[in-house]
Formats: structure tokens, C-alpha cells, sequence
């Protein structure tokens, strides 16, 4: 899907259309499920946007007989015509489509028109907030892809909408069913670590090549300096985020497995935040050396940092530190640290020390820890999962929502994590605009973070 540009009235308008009707935020604390919550066996979903990340999920949501591709919308028809022959291949009867026509308001009609139980949306961040208030509107169940929404009022609309209507959400986010991270919540559930004091964690992977290419559809990565019109895919839109804004852009596979450690929104919450950017470099060196000085996309300043460092703090006490590191030459990491008054793990080193076990002041191989904690997930599916998107990570998401909402079940991500995880862009947006002024957190839950328990990943269907 082609987004509308960050700040225009086109998007405004979106906006405003998707929000009609809305009240004042929420004030229950609770989140409704659809009622009723009858058990399903078989949904029928629909996917907005089938681009590069759209496929990988569509071909996850291919391999299940527990659901039907009912209806595909995109604006672009390569990429449209791309999902149709995977259904194809799979051997499915094909989907409805929408967008060929290249109206961008195409998917309100899917979601009008296909009855579905459910929606994927795996568009540019732009579309995320107004695509799904309209599907939660419609009683349509949401998988968002991360990111739920641009500014601060976003998530409060999203999250309204959601316990307004009682419509299932989920944010797809896949880290939290990282192999290593959930053997590392059993550990933490265990009592391995101790009392948790610190958590790090972040999104350290080298953009650069993904940010811009040449244009042309058959090399989505890297081979030229264009982004916007002219170049495709991510460069065609996700640059752009890199041009406007300076913040913490892309939180959740960072926050989520701290926040699942730290059981935020299950007695405990984010409290404060703050957030500091470095000077921004990487992305202009990069347009200057890949197409030379005198290319138009050499002259343009990006507002984006190259390292941006953020700090949450907890109201049981705990700090979290995440860091945005897109834009300079680096090896793919996260960056995890669970530290602990009884040891720490550190997935940079796939280390682990733990007092009284470990030997003094040296680390452990964490391969043995996660073979004795190994999640009950992962047990059960490893096998399903073999071949699935980011190490199996796809298999897994797909498969909690799938579950949870063929349950009629709470999501195991649901919307107060969705809301909170995604906020921390407009927020830390907003600190480093303020001269890294540290900021109170909002309470998303109304106070429910209080009473409710943790639930994530203990269901060994999802």
C-alpha cells in the first residue's frame, strides 16, 4: 500500500473518518472480548496489504486448513497479483481482491463487504491506526502488524475504538516468540534471576539497503539511493519516517520481551520516559558514497539520529533501556538483558551468569538454559514451525491469533500492550523535542494494570 505523506490533509482526513463517532477515552480499564465469544473452528480472514512482510504472514496463514484466505487488498497490482499465486500454489480457492483499481480507500470496502472474522494488516505504519479502528468498527478481529499508530492520539483512538466495541486486537509481534526469549520467560517466571532490577533491549539492525534502492521491483534491497516515488517497497515509505522524525521508531521487538519479563500491565507499568538522539549521519554518508555527491537524496538532512537511546521506568522499580540503531554499519542484534539480584542474561554474547551456579565473575554458554527451560511453545510446534518467517517467530504470532480468536480468548498481546509498546515513538518523539525532557507515562489500563494477571504465553495453544 502507498501511505499518505505523514503529515497531510489526506491523512487527517483518514483519520477523522476512521475516528468519527468516538467518545472520550475509555474509563472501565477493561478489555471487552466480542460477545459473543463462541468457539470457532474455522475463520475466515483477510489480509490489507500484500507486500514483501504481507506474503511471509499470508504464507503462514496458507498452511493452515483452520482458515480461509478469504479476501487480499492492495493498491499496488505486482504485489496483489504475488499473494494470488501463493493462494494458488497453496492450492486455495482464490480471494476476493480489492485495490486494482488503486483507490486507497479500497479496503473499507473489503472490510464492508468480504465477512470476515478477521483482518491482517500488514500496511505502511500510516494506515495502521485508521485500518484498524474501521475493522474493529466493523466487528472485524485485528492482527496488526507493529506500529499501532503515528501520534500519541492515535493509540488513544485505537484504543478507544477497541473497548468501545469489544473487537479483538493483537499486535503481531513476533519477537516475543523468539526461541531464546521465551526460555528466557520461563527462567524469569522460575525465579532464576532473582527480583528483576534492569532490562535492555532494542532494534540494532542496519537499514540502509533497506531504506533505499534502485526502483526496481525484482531488487527491493539496496542497488541505488532512491526512496519516496521512486524507489520501492520499505524505501518507498519507511525512509521518509527517517526524513520527519526523531525518536525511538520501531519499540516493540525491544519493549516486548522486557515488558512480558517485567509484566507490565499485570502488576506493573511504565512510569516515566525519556529519550536522547545522537547526531544523524549514517544515512546521508551512505546516499553519498552508494550515488555520489551530486545526487538529489545527497542533499537531503535527515532528522532522524543515528542512535537513539530511550529509558522507561517501572513502577515496580525496574529500568528498561531500549536503543533505535538503523542507520550506520552494524551486525544484526537486539541487544537483550535481563538483570536480575541472582544473575543476568545477555543474548549479544548468548551468555548467562547466575550467582551460586556460575562460576565467579565468568559467563556461561546459554545454549544449555534454554534447553532446560525450553517454553512449552516450542515444544509443542517446533516441528510446524521449521521453515517459518524470522527463525519460526511467524509461525508463532500467526498462531496465537489464529487460536485466541478461534477461542473466542483473550489476545495474548492485546491492546493495552499494543497501545503502550507503540507509544513509546510519539513519546520519545516528544522528550527529545523538549531538550530530553523525562516525561510521565500514560496509564493506557486506567488503573486495571493493578489486578490483572499475567497471562502471556502460558496457554500452550497460543
Amino acid at each position: 500500500m502507498t501511505p499518505p505523506s505523514l503529515k497531510s490533509p489526506q491523512r487527517r482526513a483518514l483519520l477523522l473518518a476512521s475516528t468519527a463517532g468516538l467518545g472520550l477515552a475509555a474509563s472501565s480499564g477493561a478489555v471487552r472480548a466480542m460477545a459473543p465469544a463462541r468457539p470457532r473452528t474455522r475463520l475466515r480472514l483477510g489480509m490489507i496489504g500484500t507486500g514483501l512482510r504481507g506474503q511471509v504472514l499470508l504464507r503462514e496463514l496458507l498452511r493452515r486448513e483452520d482458515v480461509e484466505v478469504a479476501a487480499l487488498c492492495d493498491i499496488e497490482p505486482l504485489m496483489l497479483a504475488k499473494a494470488l499465486a501463493m493462494a494458488e500454489k497453496a492450492g486455495r480457492p482464490r480471494p476476493a481482491t480489492w485495490g486494482e483499481d488503486r483507490d486507497p480507500e479500497a479496503w473499507r470496502q473489503m472490510l464492508a463487504k468480504a465477512g470476515l472474522d478477521g483482518v491482517i494488516i500488514a500496511t505502511p505504519w500510516e494506515w495502521h491506526a485508521p485500518m484498524a479502528i474501521g475493522a474493529m468498527q466493523g466487528r472485524v478481529a485485528v492482527g496488526c502488524e507493529v506500529v499501532a499508530g503515528i501520534t500519541l492520539q492515535d493509540h488513544w483512538d485505537v484504543l478507544n475504538t477497541q473497548l468501545q466495541t469489544g473487537t479483538p486486537y493483537m499486535l503481531l509481534e513476533n519477537v516475543c516468540y523468539r526461541r531464546d526469549v521465551l526460555a528466557v520467560l520461563q527462567m524469569v517466571r522460575a525465579g532464576l534471576f532473582g527480583e528483576l532490577v534492569h532490562l535492555q533491549g532494542g532494534y540494532q539492525h542496519d537499514l540502509r539497503a533497506v531504506k533505499f534502492n534502485s526502483g526496481d521491483p525484482a531488487k527491493p534491497y539496496g542497488g541505488g539511493v532512491e526512496f519516496g516515488p521512486k524507489g520501492w517497497s520499505e524505501a518507498r515509505w519507511r525512509t521518509e519516517h527517517s526524513v520527519q522524525r526523531n525518536g525511538e521508531l520501531y519499540p516493540s521487538h525491544g519493549i516486548g520481551p522486557c515488558a512480558m519479563y517485567a509484566n507490565i500491565h499485570r502488576g506493573n507499568r511504565f512510569t516515566h520516559i525519556n529519550a536522547f538522539a545522537s547526531k544523524a549521519r549514517g544515512l546521508q554518508d551512505y546516499v553519498q558514497a552508494q550515488g555520489g555527491k551530486d545526487h538529489p537524496n545527497a542533499r537531503v538532512r535527515f532528522k532522524l539520529g543515528d542512535i537513539v537511546t530511550t529509558s522507561l521506568a517501572c513502577e515496580n522499580g525496574e529500568t528498561i533501556l531500549l536503543q533505535h540503531d538503523t542507520s550506520l554499519p552494524r551486525p544484526y542484534s537486539l541487544g537483550f538483558r535481563v538483570q536480575g539480584t541472582k544473575g543476568l542474561w545477555m543474548d549479544v554474547n548468548q551468555s548467562i551468569h547466575i550467582e551460586g551456579r556460575s562460576k565467579p565473575h565468568q559467563w556461561e554458554p546459554f545454549q544449555p538454559y534454554q534447553d532446560r527451560f525450553e517454553h512449552p511453545l516450542w515444544k509443542k510446534h517446533a516441528a510446524a514451525a521449521e521453515g517459518a518467517g524470522h527463525g519460526g517467530m511467524d509461525f508463532f504470532v500467526i498462531h496465537a491469533f489464529v487460536e485466541a480468536l478461534k477461542a473466542g480468548a483473550p489476545m495474548p498481546i492485546d491492546i493495552y500492550d499494543a497501545v503502550a509498546w507503540s507509544a513509546i515513538t510519539p513519546l520519545s518523539e516528544q522528550s527529545i523535542a523538549q531538550g530530553f525532557k523525562t516525561l510521565e507515562f500514560p496509564d493506557f489500563t486506567a488503573g486495571a494494570w493493578k489486578t490483572r494477571k499475567p497471562i502471556f504465553a502460558f496457554d500452550e495453544r497460543y
